[in-house]
């Protein structure tokens, strides 16, 4: 078989339960239609039940995925998120001398774009084609206003090479338009990694309708003016909706069969988004916080209709990608993800208990709230404001029965195992920020 195209399309702050193949509902608790394209990627190809981010914030699942790499080897995703005071740092940033998915992927022949964001360091310092994509169209910041295409400064963000541009239109449809013109153009005979990073459903909270409401706002405005459930599922709607015309663009050159497309987001939801049944939002290490939707479609690869319950990170799907297309990572950075390969070949089961061949522990530390984590199976071990938890999954998706004095002896294994993970890697450094752009009045923290 020839080597397959490869697409990763990547949410913004997009909740476990914000798609209707993962349980979307409206005001009234009534399913919605929010995601047709994606519902229809689902039932074409494997639903995860058990994707989990590599951070509860944006820029450091970011250096993950780029990497495939534990986030806590660079400096830079040591910053939750990194924000726009990194402008001209000579450190925050993935250097771009080190080996990235889509730098190993242009040596060995592909054709590398990324369009939309990139939240991975600034330039002079860092950039998209510093870091191996050979194509750019998109923001440099970690988010974008829909219509004045500016950061959360007010400063321009929008960016074509590295080149400031202005183009009038809906971000998200902009974004839509070039992923598909970038496939229309690849040669047949040439395979290509399309990385679609949309800014959505990240804040200011607008739809396709909604110029007038960007001008009031002032470009980017508050976190907390304005929005609604309605207009959240509305900008999920836009974002599916450009989805569909990428596969169009797929079907319509013949590419469909061998192009591997992953659709999940960079965390869990917030305001307004939908984590049910789990508790926690963006920046907790709680479900809400980390579980996010995942599917993936291969026809030539990947049966139809199946489901799997397998615990994976996101920078497991970068040593996929690489699997897939036969591409060695780089022997000086080896990757701390596993590929995904197997779980395609097997048979899903129809369970809520983990299976399959990807079995070890996933980690995570942040700074905000001294939170540590990690699963093992169905247990998961975790640490938030100096207390400690350990909840059986399987059966408490919602993290409500803290098992830890009932189970000591496994509580002290896994607090071992996370502790002896940590070991191997930097320690979080005393000048890494956390850069809430809510309080806990506006977003109220997850209560047990």
């Amino acid at each position: 078989m020839t080597k397959p195209n490869l697409i990763f399309i990547l949410a913004d702050d997009l909740g476990y339960a914000d798609l209707g193949c993962t349980g979307a509902r409206n005001a009234a608790s009534q399913p919605v239609d929010v995601s047709p394209n994606l519902d229809r990627l689902a039932c074409e190809g494997m639903r995860f039940t058990r994707g989990y981010s590599n951070s509860a914030v944006c820029s450091p699942t970011r250096f993950a995925l780029i990497t495939g790499r534990w986030q806590y080897r660079l400096r830079g995703a040591a910053e939750e998120p990194l924000a726009g005071n990194a402008r001209g740092d000579k450190v925050l940033g993935v250097s771009p001398s080190h080996p990235t998915l889509p730098s190993l992927l242009r040596d060995a022949g592909y054709a590398t774009a990324l369009v939309g964001k990139w939240h991975l360091g600034y330039p002079p310092h860092f950039g998209p084609r510093m870091s191996g994509y050979q194509h750019y169209y998109g923001f440099h910041s970690g988010g974008a206003d829909y219509f004045a295409h500016c950061d959360p400064r007010g400063v321009p963000d929008l960016w074509e090479n590295e080149t400031p541009i202005e183009e009038d239109g809906y971000l998200t449809d902009l974004l839509s338009r070039r992923a598909v013109q970038f496939i229309a153009q690849q040669p047949s005979d040439q395979p290509f990694l399309l990385s679609l990073h949309y800014s959505a459903p990240h804040w200011p909270w607008l739809t396709r309708d909604d110029r007038a409401e960007s001008e009031r706002i002032g470009g980017f405005g508050k976190h907390t003016d304005g929005g609604s459930l309605a207009t959240y599922q509305r900008m999920i709607h836009h974002m599916d909706e450009g989805i569909g015309w990428v596969l169009e663009a797929l079907e319509a050159r013949g590419m469909t069969d061998n192009t591997l497309i992953v659709f999940t987001s960079d965390n869990g939801g917030e305001r307004f988004s939908n984590n049910w049944p789990f508790v926690g939002q963006k920046m907790d290490l709680l479900e809400g916080g980390i579980r996010v939707p995942l599917v993936a479609r291969w026809p030539a690869r990947i049966a139809a209709g199946t489901v799997s319950h397998t615990p994976n990170l996101t920078m497991d799907w970068t040593a996929t990608m690489l699997d897939a297309a036969g591409v060695a990572p780089h022997a000086d950075y080896p990757l701390d993800g596993h590929s995904l390969l197997p779980v395609f070949d097997g048979v899903a089961e129809q369970t809520n208990r983990a299976e399959g061949p990807v079995d070890r522990d996933l980690c995570w530390r942040m700074t905000h709230r001294g939170q540590r984590a990690l699963i093992r199976g169905d247990w998961k071990y975790l640490q938030m404001d100096g207390i400690e938890y350990l909840f059986n999954l399987a059966d408490d998706a919602r993290e409500r029965a803290n098992l830890r004095d009932r189970e000591p002896a496994r509580l002290a294994e896994l607090r071992a195992a996370w502790t002896a993970w940590d070991a191997t890697l930097p320690p979080l450094p005393e000048d890494a920020r956390v850069s809430l752009v809510f309080t806990s009045e506006d977003l109220p923290q997850a209560t047990f």
